[in-house]
């Protein structure tokens, strides 16, 4: 190729370029088009976009459905649906249910508020979660997590909401709950028709967890009253530790009447009309949450039996720990309000709260009826109180006798305290007529330390600064916290502490208790400002007023008894007793003592 060709090439190629660049037609654009499914042969219509959706649809309900046979079995009918809430409700309580497992949400008293002035929750669905685990043909299927079908009706005084899901024909399960006007028990059916074939196991488990949340403004003091009890078909009542701070378990194998989640003031349990199998219960504290008093933990095995037979019958109750009224819940149900051992017990069962609720009847003011019953009660025990202080005052007459005894038979103490017992012989004392009077009162002190921190009655009552006599009365709060005693300052405390104390010295005036006894005697007081700092205001109100009526009773007492005229008494016994021969108790006494004086030496 020569030049000229070279250059005629060059210049072609740069027109058809410009060409292209400025005079090129527009591109015409393309159409969209709807993508078309292909047809099945002899079909002619095409689908639209709505009907291919219903169609995928179709199919993941297919193979939902399937799932939910292959997890549920006989029961995939209710392993779906729209959760609802339903209600039943009287003057007393408030309990919502839901369909999503026909089971109980939320539980309220009406007639009760928390130290914060909010509703009295005892169950909700936050803090509780409730289980009916049934095995069916290898699968496990939980009752409480199938949708059900709810119907409400009202029979007489008595509202009745049923939980029904119909599994195929004559085959059902239901939830039937019963709540009648004026009292805290729901009654609850558990009913399983046309599936015997369908229970592969001897018992169903029903499991109960609670994270009971704190209603009182004493925390430490709700979780040293909260606990899980249970009554035994043998009627043998037992439970958990209350005051225990680690984790608490226990598995009973023998079958039970009741299991209760107890609180301070409060309780929830379940009742049956015929009995559970067996049980585990557990119950522990996280103290770095002031929310939740315990964490309570409830296992039942419910007998498969019972079901089949309709006899799966049991009662709920959600309401005060009121000694009043959980006698009529279930046998023994009483025994939740935990009223000391015997004879404490015994003291406030038949003593204390009937004489409570006789003051209760026609007095108001909490306060008053205790200075009352102190009043009533040192009424009563006032001849033990005058031999008591008589056989103090008759020991401090023979004080010197006593005093010589000692200087004289100093080093060999088994001749003094024979000496000693000679004396008293002679003088017709005993040494123990001052104790005993004081060991029978102190049943009745104790039974006290017992009955006010769990009487209902007292909580949100106020007295003087005391804003509630169920707690203890701060009037200051401390910027740290006193090991034992707290970060706070109650004042029926301090008041109680100082009263002992002029109390204990009253008593050491008639004494002849020497030496670290004596000392010891006014650390006491001291010992329980410590212990009593953060119980109820009504306990140390109520030992307050116990000293100071005390205290005064020995005044009087005093005025009556003349140490002139005990002395003469004591002369004319042991001109008396003269000849008189030893009793088996002093021979039996001064041969333990010989005995015990003889061990000595040896060693």
């Amino acid at each position: 190729m020569d030049r000229n060709q070279a250059t005629g090439l060059i210049l072609i190629a740069v027109m058809i370029l410009l060409y292209f660049y400025f005079f090129s037609p527009e591109p015409i654009p393309v159409e969209e088009q709807t993508p078309v499914t292909e047809l099945a042969e002899g079909d002619k219509n095409i689908e639209s976009p709505d009907s291919l959706a219903q169609t995928t649809e179709t199919v993941n309900d297919s193979v939902q459905t399937l799932l939910n046979q292959q997890k549920y079995g006989v029961f995939a009918n209710g392993a779906s649906g729209a959760a609802t809430e339903n209600v039943l409700e009287n003057d007393l309580v408030k309990i919502s249910l839901t369909n999503h497992g026909g089971k109980i949400n939320n539980v309220e008293l009406k007639n009760f508020t928390t130290y914060t002035d909010e509703p009295v929750v005892l169950i909700n669905e936050e803090r509780n979660e409730f289980a009916l685990l049934l095995n069916s043909l290898g699968k496990q299927i939980d009752l409480n997590k199938l949708y059900y079908s709810a119907n409400t009706q009202t029979v007489g005084d008595t509202s009745v909401l049923t939980y029904t899901l119909n599994v195929g024909p004559g085959q059902s399960v239901k939830h039937i709950y019963k709540l009648s006007n004026g009292s805290y028990q729901l009654s609850y059916a558990l009913e399983l028709k046309g599936l015997d074939q369908y229970i592969s196991q001897e018992s169903l488990t029903y499991q109960w967890y609670d994270r009971i949340k704190t209603q009182e403004k004493d925390v430490e003091m709700s979780r040293r009253n909260s606990t899980i009890n249970y009554y035994t078909v043998e009627e043998e009542f037992e439970g958990l530790a209350e005051g225990s701070n680690s984790t608490e378990e226990e598995v009973v194998e023998e079958s039970l009447k009741w299991v209760a989640i107890k609180q301070r003031f409060f309780v929830a349990g379940i009742i049956a009309n015929e009995s559970f199998g067996k049980g585990k219960f557990t119950t522990s504290i996280d103290p770095d949450d002031p929310s939740t008093v315990k964490y309570a933990k409830v296992n039942l095995s419910i007998p498969a039996e019972n079901v089949k037979s309709g006899k799966a019958v049991y009662t709920y109750y959600f309401g005060p720990n009121d000694y009043h009224i959980l006698g009529d819940v279930a046998d023994d149900f009483e025994s939740n309000l935990y009223l000391g051992w015997p004879p404490m017990k015994w003291i406030n069962r038949f003593v204390i709260i009937p004489l409570f609720d006789l003051l209760g009847g026609f007095i108001s003011n909490y306060g008053l009826i205790i200075i009352i019953m102190v009043l009533l009660i040192k009424l009563v025990l006032s001849p033990l109180s005058y031999k008591s202080y008589l056989s103090m005052a008759k020991m401090k007459v023979l004080k010197p006798e006593l005093d010589e005894i000692k200087e004289k038979h100093g080093d060999d103490m088994t001749k003094a305290q024979q000496e000693q017992m000679k004396l008293y012989q002679k003088v017709g004392v005993s040494p123990l007529s001052g104790c005993i009077p004081m060991l029978l009162q102190m049943p009745i002190l104790f039974a006290m330390f017992y009955f006010f921190p769990q009487s209902i009655e007292l909580r949100g009552e106020s007295f003087l600064w005391a804003e509630d006599l169920s707690t203890y009365d701060s009037i200051m709060q401390l910027p740290f916290t006193i090991p034992f005693y707290g970060d706070h300052v109650s004042l029926f405390v301090l008041l109680m502490t100082m009263s002992t104390i002029l109390y204990t010295w009253s008593n050491q005036q008639v004494s002849t208790v020497q030496g670290p006894m004596k000392t010891f005697s006014y650390l006491m007081p001291v010992i329980f400002m410590f212990v009593l700092n953060s119980y109820p205001a009504a306990l140390s109100f109520y030992y307050f007023v116990s000293n100071i009526v005390t205290f005064g009773q020995q005044a009087l007492i005093r005025k009556f008894v003349d140490e002139e005229k005990i002395k003469v008494i004591l002369e004319e016994n042991r001109k008396k007793n003269v000849n008189k021969k030893k009793s088996k108790f002093q021979l039996k006494l001064e041969e333990a003592m010989k005995a015990s004086n003889q061990g000595k030496s040896k060693k």
